[in-house]
């Protein structure tokens, strides 16, 4: 805390002078004429920016005086450099041609205005969406790398889902993020494609994240087998002809220390072949005793542009994390239950065996533009991930707190391999237009796991009460044979091929957007020598219209399935779990598109559930049906060029609508929180006072009647409300930019857990912690 206040200090005290500024104004327009609405526009080597609005103007306030290069970028057009005078005043430029070309789909796509940038307008192109989401008929919600920046986030894991209404964090072994939405699991995506396994992949670091989007429903348009509540799709930087350089080192609490390197230009000097490169490390401890972590990433991207039409992009993703697996989680006897100890308790004991995770996968992707109605794109993943370690749970907890601690092997490995291919176009009927997206999706999943090895490591009883630590014994494990054959019996995965098509279709005067889709997918799920082949027909069908140029109102109807693994006493195959999403919402945009609001009601039913079969608990019988519904807001931008906000609210209910003695009607089902709401909201100086370049930033996370895992036997909740309150500093200049961030200021005892068995179990968060990050750009 010394350090903290005494940074703080600094940074109030230093960086007061600043100089005369001006303004600059312009218009973006095609070569034809037209406005280019949302095209990208800033000064090389600083801060300053803006996005065009739907008439192609743009503005850069409060630029200091002296010679700069403006640039001008816009997915599909080339690249505008132009060289101006920054002079007292304002400076009217004449109209910014853009020539059409696809050399700029392999950039960086620079939303709004730098620093101050919380709202992305338009999806990325994985998404194959070429609408802005305002327009979309669907819940879309995109986290910018400048809120993640302001919010000093570093990984997935760290309350990334704070941004977004009805999404949460569910306890997890410390390696990747499970996050629930709508009150259902989400698949992990890494540009446009499905990296979900069973037990991973490594949570995405923030160091090589350009944003993260997450879609909301079924989305047909990106799968059709998978949990209907939505996916998360990480969004990595790629190369960019523009000079990046930037060191960034941070420093927080419990002696965790990070450094991470973002570059990135041009190889060529006629800027054909660009460059990413971004690496990361960071080593430290947790709160908890004897839970001690480190890892490292590296991820190395080129892109060519093969001619003014066609651009190829490979990316390389390498991440490797050293950490002890479950320790974040304590155990308790039932009563007292939770708390029973102090958060900063350790389950683990010294010498604990340290597992490592290794992960790589390499993305090839091509991109063709017939013209500027018409393009395809391609694009190949391959993915490895291994894992050697152990993993912790209790073997025994009684009721005067005594533990028999367990240990097993930890052992996984998996290979992962996506195809995609797609073609975006348009064309007109008469006054109506026709915006057509369809294409191929193939997927070969395989995850290896080894959990039959293992045994106590207490030979007397560990006492929650009075613990000592450096009895422990750890036990050998005999990894002589490969875990591909000790995995097999455990072995999980699908295989699928899937076909899509869509035609968004336009009419009068673009006000009214009606979209009909279907995809056809054949899958082949196997787990634990189980298999199930299936097929489906999904269709999709949505419909927006613009009530105000600023007003849109949607309805949107959208399904999914998800294979059954079960199988029942006379060996019958079971139907797919089918569910579907009914939903409507409102969508207004504020000050020239630069704040934007959302409200959103749905309703999403699982037919088909199994439940255990009463006769033979060896086997399952196909009943029952979960509805999950309720109503989300998003309030998301600038509410004047000073300060940004974040605020969002979730009402959520998922329950049981049909069942049997093993799902009871009104059973409540876990992983959600009825009523849940967030805020962040910063504020940064202008050239108006001394304090320019400093920023200020406060949030809260705020949950009501809330579980993971279970419900208590009354169908209320086991866990008490969660509240957090965040806060943060900043300054920055067109070089330097440095963060103070604090969390759980108000130093609660936060955590999430369940009951198992006859104990409970929870991870506990952090007291009062904090992070500083200084980054250098150059």
């Amino acid at each position: 805390m010394r350090l903290f206040f005494t940074l703080c200090t600094c940074i109030g005290f230093a960086f007061t002078a600043f100089s005369q500024s001006g303004n600059i104004k312009g218009k973006v327009i095609t070569s034809s004429g037209e406005a280019i609405p949302y095209a990208n526009v800033w000064l090389e080597n600083t801060q300053k920016g803006d996005v065009t609005d739907q008439n192609g103007s743009f503005e850069i306030k409060s630029i200091k005086t002296g010679s700069y290069k403006l640039i001008v970028t816009s997915v599909g057009y080339r690249k505008s450099l132009k060289q101006i005078e920054i002079a007292a005043g304002t400076l009217n430029l004449p109209d910014i041609v853009l020539t059409e070309t696809t050399e700029s789909l392999g950039e960086v796509v620079v939303n709004g205005k730098g620093k101050n940038d919380f709202l992305i307008k338009k999806p990325s192109t994985s998404l194959r969406l070429t609408t802005e989401t305002m327009k979309l008929p669907q819940n879309i919600q995109i986290v910018s790398d400048a809120l993640l920046k302001s919010q000093n986030i570093t990984n997935m894991m760290e309350s990334v889902t704070r941004n977004v209404s009805g999404a949460m964090m569910i306890e997890h072994w410390g390696h990747f993020a499970r996050i629930n939405m709508r009150g259902f699991n989400l698949p992990a995506f890494r540009n446009g494609m499905n990296v979900q396994m069973p037990w991973g992949p490594l949570s995405q670091d923030v160091s090589m994240v350009e944003q993260i989007e997450f879609v909301k429903g079924p989305a047909g348009f990106m799968l059709s087998a998978g949990e209907p509540g939505g996916f998360y799709n990480v969004v990595t930087k790629k190369p960019t002809e523009e000079r990046i350089n930037e060191l960034t080192l941070s420093v927080g609490s419990f002696n965790n220390y990070r450094f991470a390197f973002d570059s990135g230009g041009k190889l060529t000097s006629n800027g054909k072949l660009k460059y990413r490169l971004n690496a990361m490390y960071e080593d430290g401890e947790s709160h908890i005793e004897y839970d001690e972590s480190s890892r490292y990433s590296i991820v190395p991207s080129i892109s060519y542009s093969i001619s003014d039409k066609t651009v190829f992009t490979t990316e390389l993703t390498y991440q490797n994390a050293d950490l002890i697996v479950g320790s974040a989680y304590v155990f308790a006897p039932t009563d007292p239950g939770f708390e029973a100890v102090d958060r900063n308790f350790s389950s683990i004991d010294e010498g604990a065996p340290v597992s490592n995770i290794e992960e790589y996968s390499l993305t090839s992707n091509v991109t063709h533009r017939f013209n500027d109605k018409w393009n395809i794109s391609a694009q190949h993943m391959y993915m490895k991930y291994n894992a050697e370690g152990a993993s912790f749970w209790p073997r025994s907890v009684a009721d005067n707190g005594d533990m028999i601690r367990g240990v097993s092997i930890w052992d996984a490995l998996s290979t992962n391999q996506l195809a995609q291919i797609y073609m975006n176009g348009e064309f007109n009927t008469g006054n109506i237009r026709h915006k057509i997206m369809g294409g191929y999706d193939f997927r070969d999943l395989e995850y290896y796991a080894d959990w039959n090895q293992g045994g106590a490591i207490d030979q007397t009883p560990f006492n929650i009460y009075n613990p000592v630590y450096g009895n422990a014994v750890w036990p050998e494990f005999d990894r002589s044979i490969p875990v591909k054959v000790r995995g097999a019996a455990n072995l999980q995965g699908t295989k699928y091929n899937a076909f899509y098509v869509q035609d968004e279709i336009w009419m009068f005067d673009d006000k009214l957007r009606l979209t009909l889709a279907g995809r056809y997918t054949d899958a082949d799920i196997f787990a634990y020598g189980d298999s199930s082949k299936e097929s489906k027909f999904t269709p999709r069908v949505g419909i927006s219209y613009d009530i105000l140029p600023s007003l849109t109102v949607y309805g949107l109807f959208d399904q999914s399935f998800t294979p059954n693994y079960g199988i029942s006493r006379t060996s019958q195959k079971f139907d797919p779990v089918e569910a579907q999403d009914i939903e409507a919402g409102i969508k207004k945009s504020f000050y020239n598109g630069r704040l934007k609001a959302g409200l959103t009601a749905y309703q999403i039913t699982k037919d088909n559930i199994l439940a255990t079969d009463p006769e033979d608990v060896n086997f399952s019988v196909q009943v029952g049906q979960v509805r999950s519904k309720g109503f989300e807001f998003d309030l998301q931008g600038e509410i004047t060029p000073e300060l940004n906000v974040v605020l969002n609210y979730a009402n959520t209910n998922v329950e049981v609508t049909e069942g049997n003695e093993f799902y009871v009607v009104g059973t409540r089902i876990a992983g959600h929180a009825k009523h849940m709401t967030n805020g962040w909201l910063n504020y940064n100086f202008k050239n108006e006072s001394a304090l320019n370049g400093f920023g200020v930033s406060l949030g809260y996370q705020y949950q009501i009647d809330r579980s993971s895992w279970a419900w208590n036997a009354d169908n209320e909740a086991l866990l008490p409300d969660y509240f957090r309150l965040d806060g943060g500093l900043s300054w920055q200049n067109d070089h330097l930019r440095v963060n103070v961030n604090v969390n759980n200021i108000l130093n609660d005892y936060l955590y999430s857990g369940s009951a198992y068995s006859q104990y409970v179990y929870w991870q506990s968060e952090p007291g009062i912690n904090g992070r500083i990050t200084v980054a250098y750009r150059f």
